[in-house]
């Protein structure tokens, strides 16, 4: 904990822009769920006692599932998938883009409260907003008229945006961010990828995150997706009796 408060205060403006950033996220998803109810012709609470326990326990598994990460072949080892998507995206499908955004937040949160920040908060700025970019859509679609070809649609769309943005995203920011931050050359890290992947040509950015990132994206919103609309349908009644929703 004191590891975390230190890096808090080193990092105060970079935590700041941080959840101003996930301020304006979840504004943006609260907008999108309003928008959602009144087309259906219904008016719900976007949170209440139940609904928030539900959500904190789908947020604790999410962190669980984001802890046990693993690197892949394709991919330098500072590249690691998880399967934390799944309960969220199962939790965003029930309870609306604007739960799915806070259980983004409460997932890196109880993550950085257990084992902190190796990347300068970094690394879990680009989890939140990946991940955002991914459920914000999948959950938008579904919102809007809740049925299963809706959901399917919504998680092809989802997994596609954070294919593109999560690929874009790190050859805009990331990479650069991780090479300011450990004081490398950016040729460096991208050597890396092209030592373990034949796709890579050395020094091309492009092709590092066409290569190693992209696919890494694919597979997981692939994943979650699969999962999802495999146990949404039978989990839904226990998930919103638990939570006290209806629809």
């Amino acid at each position: 904990m004191n590891g975390l408060f230190q890096s808090v205060m080193e990092n105060l403006v970079f935590v700041l822009e941080f959840f101003g950033i996930i301020v304006l996220i979840f504004l943006a998803a609260l907008g999108l769920e309003k928008l959602a109810q009144k087309k259906r012709g219904v008016k719900e609470p976007v949170f209440g006692t139940r609904k928030m326990a539900m959500i904190g326990m789908f947020s604790a598994l999410a962190m669980i599932l984001h802890l046990f990460d693993f690197p892949l072949p394709f991919a330098p080892f500072f590249y690691k998938l998880d399967f934390s998507e799944i309960p969220i995206l199962v939790g965003t499908f029930a309870f609306g883009p604007a739960a799915g955004v806070m259980m983004e937040f409460l997932k890196i949160l109880l993550k950085l409260l257990i084992k902190g920040t190796s990347t300068a908060f970094v690394g879990d700025l680009a989890n939140f907003i990946v991940g955002c970019s991914f459920i914000l859509p999948a959950s938008a679609i579904y919102a809007f008229h809740k049925s299963k070809k809706n959901a399917l649609v919504g998680c092809i769309i989802g997994t596609l945006v954070l294919t593109v943005f999560g690929t874009a995203f790190n050859a805009v920011y990331l990479l650069p961010a991780f090479a300011k931050l450990y004081n490398l050359p950016l040729e460096v890290i991208l050597d890396m990828g092209a030592q373990v992947n034949p796709l890579v040509t050395e020094g091309s950015i492009f092709s590092f995150v066409s290569a190693c990132v992209a696919p890494m994206n694919l597979i997981k919103g692939a994943a979650a997706s699969l999962v999802t609309m495999l146990v949404y349908k039978p989990l839904s009644p226990i998930i919103k009796a638990g939570a006290g929703t209806r629809g």
